[in-house]
C-alpha cells in the first residue's frame, strides 16, 4: 500500500535553542535542510503525501492538527539526558504511528554507559569502562591506560578531540572534569581501542516464531545487513586518528570510506552477528548502525549503536552503506517507512 500522509519530524540546526555556555559542537547531532528536504522528496518519490513539521515545543499542536497516517521521525530531541526518547513519548501517548525505535531503545542508545551495561550482561563484547559523575573517583583496578575519554549521553563524535586518548592519570582528570564541566553530564571513560573502526547499518525487525520475511531482501530473522563500511579518518591529520565531531559535521567527506570493508570473510560475518545481536539486545526497531572497533587482540569490541542513524543523502554512513550494494536512497527511505507501517499494521 501507498499513499499515507507521512508527517516528518526533525530538529534543524538553524532553529534548536542553545543555552550559555553550549559547547562548540552542541549542534551536532541536528539535521540539516539537505537532509531534510532530501527525506521529503524521497517519501514523496515512494508515492506519499508528507508535512513536514519541526519537532519542537509547537509539535503537540501541529502533530494533532496534521492528523498523519505515519510519522517518519527523524527528530533529535531539544534537551535533557533522553532527549531522543522526547518525540517517540509524545507519539506513544496521541497513539500516531512512527519510524524506528520506540521510547525505552531511544533512551538507553543515547546513553552509552547504560547500553555497555546491558551489553555486557548479555554477554557481547564491549570495552571496559566506569562511569566519573564528579572526576575524582578512584579508577577502577581493571583499567589501564591508554583510555578513551567521553560524555556520556552524546552522539556524532561530540566531545571527541585531540585530548581524548588519555595516557596517564593526571591527563585523565583534565579530560574527565573538562567533559563533566562543558557538556553537564557524566563523563565515560573506557579502555582504549586502537584498531580499525567500522560501522555496519541494519534494517528490520525481529520476526515472531512462525512469521515470515517481509521481502527477500531480509533474512530468516528479519533483516537486513548492508555492506560493512570502514572508517579511515588519516586523510584528516588535526584529528588524530578519531572520528570527532568535527570530522563528521564540518569535514564529512574528508575521511576514507570504504564499503565494502577489505575484511575477511569471518570478521564480515561476525560484525554483522554482533550488529544484529546488539540492535536486538536494547530492542531497536526498524533501523540503526552499530559501531565497532578492533581491541588489541584483533576482535570487534561494540561501541555505540545510533537508533537515528543520520539520513543526509549524501555523506551519512549508512546511505553510503545501502549505496554500496545498489540501494538508492529513495528505496532506503521508503524501506524503512515500510517497516514501521507494517508493524502497525497499515498495510
Amino acid at each position: 500500500m501507498s499513499g499515507w500522509r507521512v508527517a516528518l519530524l526533525y530538529n534543524l540546526k538553524a532553529n534548536v535553542p542553545l543555552g550559555a555556555g553550549a559547547p562548540e559542537d552542541a549542534l551536532a547531532e541536528y539535521d540539516t535542510v539537505e537532509t531534510v528536504q532530501g527525506l521529503e522528496n524521497a517519501l514523496r518519490a515512494g508515492g506519499h503525501q508528507v508535512i513536514p513539521l519541526e519537532a519542537d515545543e509547537t509539535l503537540l499542536d501541529t502533530i494533532r492538527r496534521a492528523a498523519p497516517d505515519i510519522c517518519f521521525n527523524i527528530a533529535e530531541g531539544l534537551r535533557g539526558d533522553a532527549r531522543e526518547a522526547q518525540v517517540p513519548a509524545l507519539l506513544e501517548m496521541l497513539g500516531i504511528p512512527y519510524t524506528a525505535s520506540q521510547v525505552l531503545a531511544h533512551a538507553l542508545s543515547l546513553d552509552k554507559a547504560a547500553t555497555k551495561r546491558l551489553w555486557r550482561d548479555v554477554g557481547l563484547p564491549t570495552a571496559p569502562f566506569q562511569v566519573f559523575q564528579r572526576g575524582d573517583e578512584p579508577l577502577l583496578p581493571g583499567l589501564a591506560f591508554p583510555l578513551f575519554v567521553k560524555p556520556v549521553r552524546e552522539g556524532s563524535g561530540m566531545g571527541i578531540n585531540s585530548r581524548s586518548v588519555v595516557e596517564d592519570e593526571q591527563a585523565l582528570r583534565q579530560q574527565v572534569r573538562w567533559v563533566i564541566r562543558t557538556y553537564r553530564q557524566p563523563a565515560l571513560v573506557e579502555a582504549f581501542l586502537g584498531g580499525r573502526e567500522f560501522t555496519v547499518g541494519l534494517i528490520g525487525n525481529t520476526l515472531a516464531p512462525g512469521e515470515r520475511p517481509p521481502t527477500a531482501l531480509y533474512d530468516e530473522r528479519g533483516f537486513h545487513t548492508f555492506p560493512l563500511l570502514e572508517i579511515d579518518v588519516s586523510p584528516v591529520a588535526e584529528a588524530g586518528g578519531l572520528y570527532t565531531s568535527h570530522v563528521k559535521s564540518d569535514l564529512p567527506l574528508a575521511p576514507n570510506y570504504l564499503c565494502p570493508a577489505p575484511v575477511d570473510e569471518a570478521l564480515a560475518q561476525e560484525l554483522r552477528r554482533l550488529a544484529v545481536a546488539a540492535f536486538q539486545a536494547i530492542g531497536a526497531l526498524d533501523v540503526a548502525r552499530v559501531d565497532f572497533r578492533l581491541g588489541g587482540d584483533g576482535r570487534p569490541y561494540l561501541l555505540e549503536i545510533n537508533t537515528l542513524p543520520g539520513l543526509n543523502p549524501t555523506y551519512s554512513d549508512i546511505v553510503i552503506a545501502a549505496r554500496a550494494e545498489g540501494m538508492s536512497y529513495t528505496e532506503l527511505v521508503n524501506e524503512i517507512l515500510n517497516l514501521a507501517a507494517k508493524r502497525y499494521e497499515l498495510t
